[in-house]
């Protein structure tokens, strides 16, 4: 029988075998690449000391083509918990220098225990993704682990935060499960996505397409919207996970952490009152705007790289965490389109869902004109807009600093969706349509029969401009709470954000509405 002292030496060597992964050569050729192990990067993310690994002994039961004699440390999978500025947060971490990472049947399980305690402990779930995709070897127990985890994206999709980190390659039916969670980080070079690699595509279409280029860090971040944020390296996104969480709840049940702001509450900003210009044909940067506005000027901007016309970003006033959606005149000129509305609307209900109030900032002139965005859906995109900020019950603010034209006006959270304060600068236009369309339509006839029409129909313009090119008609409808200094606006919206800390709103009972997807 063994001596207690040889079941601790026991404990220990075996611990020491599966720690060390795939071996140093596996180790050495990772850092190669520029990556860290997956161990490395568990040790970067959470607090010194406060991970503690869970299934470190867990192995496969493959016995299929002489699997029974391969041994993959942690079945090539970390998982555990431990604290995230000093916040609980449960993770995995994919082992690329074990067996390539490859998911099968126990793999899968670790990963999908972890999640199941996440969700009953309510608090957030980051996966690291590092691997070569299904374990072939395993079959259908492989496909079973992704439907698994799929399973649990959903389940616990609203409830808790779920983060994903690509790390490495990500392929196939792997990337179904980052698709699912709220936000994915990647990092530029070393990292990317792809349902079909570029040796299939090529032997099935003949196109030819680099790893990066096809589904790199770039690529998704600003051609394809999938991700949410790129990372230089590692331990730039790890830091960039960790900052995302400062601004968000544990889980559903609880508001954002209220953090202590040395910025002052009743800051003013004069500059803003000079911000936009004279001619409606001169455009100016939103990002002045919300930087002058927020806590210390900082925000923190998932896919800052797609649909750049409008503006997606985290935030505080007053030390509570927003979610400001806001249009960007520099860009298409504040259009509406159809990658805008989706990536607006994905925002919104994340936001809604974990109870992070919303403030919308509108300078839109419409949605944008053309047949490419009526035959890619612009009805049923731009529906999504009306939908999203309808249903949500979080404390809805919206800002309106000139332009506001039309169903985009609507859509940018009008009083009709639900806006809880709409405060509007004396450079606000809220109107149905801008000026020159408008004389088009409603005085085609006056302009053409006209001496000089030109002439005419620049006095139709001004006119119309005088008349309804202003807050104060909206104001008048209570459309529009107040007309404010555009330098009163940050302390106008921390008070308004404070009296609106306690709102609650319930919506009917059903099972769930059918969002224009």
């Amino acid at each position: 029988m063994k001596t207690v002292a040889q079941r601790v030496k026991e404990l220990q060597e075996k611990e020491a075998r599966v720690k060390g992964m795939g071996g140093l050569k596996a180790v050495e050729k990772q850092h190669a690449a520029g990556k860290l192990t997956a161990r490395e990067r568990l040790d970067l993310f959470f607090d010194p000391g406060t991970f503690r690994e869970t299934d470190l002994f867990v192995t496969h039961r493959c016995v299929n083509f002489g699997m029974e004699k391969v041994e993959i440390p942690a079945d090539g999978v970390i998982t555990g918990f431990g604290k995230v500025q000093g916040r609980p947060v449960f993770a995995f971490s994919q082992d690329f220098t074990s067996r390539a990472g490859s998911l099968g049947e126990m793999h899968s399980k670790k990963i999908c225990k972890v999640m199941d305690l996440a969700l009953k402990a309510g608090v957030p779930f980051v996966g690291f993704n590092d691997s070569g995709g299904a374990r072939i070897q395993e079959g259908v127990d492989s496909l079973s682990g992704y439907g698994q985890i799929f399973y649990r994206n959903a389940i616990a999709s609203g409830v808790i935060p779920q983060i994903s980190a690509i790390m490495g390659p990500t392929a196939g039916g792997a990337v179904y499960s980052p698709a699912m969670t709220d936000f994915i980080f990647m990092v530029k070079k070393t990292s990317y996505m792809f349902i079909t690699g570029p040796d299939v595509i090529k032997s099935v279409t003949g196109e030819e397409i680099t790893f990066e280029d096809l589904g790199g860090a770039m690529a998704h971040n600003q051609k394809s919207g999938v991700a949410h944020f790129a990372g230089e390296s590692d331990q730039d996104t790890i830091e960039q996970i960790k900052t995302l969480l400062s601004y968000l709840p544990s889980n559903n049940m609880e508001d954002p952490p209220l953090v202590p702001c040395a910025d002052p509450a009743n800051r003013q900003e004069p500059a803003l009152d000079a911000i936009v210009p004279d001619s409606a044909r001169a455009s100016y940067d939103m990002y002045d705007v919300i930087k002058a506005i927020v806590d210390n000027g900082e925000i923190f901007e998932p896919q800052a790289l797609y649909a750049r016309n409008i503006i997606t970003a985290f935030a505080r006033l007053g030390g509570r965490s927003v979610g400001i959606i806001a249009n960007q005149p520099t860009v298409m000129a504040g259009c509406l389109d159809v990658d805008a509305a989706d990536k607006a609307c994905r925002f919104i209900r994340f936001c809604d869902a974990f109870n992070v109030p919303l403030l919308t900032i509108a300078d839109v002139p419409g949605y944008l004109p053309g047949s490419d965005q009526e035959w890619r859906g612009i009805i049923r995109h731009g529906a999504k807009l009306l939908w999203c900020y309808s249903e949500a019950t979080v404390p809805k603010l919206t800002l309106v600093t000139r332009k506001d034209y039309g169903g985009s006006y609507l859509a940018m959270c009008s009083r009709d969706l639900g806006a809880d304060l709409v405060l509007a600068w004396p450079t606000a236009e809220i109107a149905v349509m801008g000026a020159s369309g408008a004389a088009n339509v409603i005085f085609r006839k006056e302009i053409a029969a006209a001496a000089d029409p030109a002439a005419k129909r620049q006095e139709i313009i001004d006119n119309y401009e005088n008349l309804l090119y202003n807050p104060y008609i909206a104001a008048s409808r209570g459309f529009v709470d107040q007309v404010i200094l555009p330098r009163e606006t940050r302390p106008r919206l921390i008070e308004a954000l404070e009296t609106l800390s306690t709102k609650r709103e319930t919506l009917p009972a059903k099972k769930h509405g059918n969002i224009p997807v």
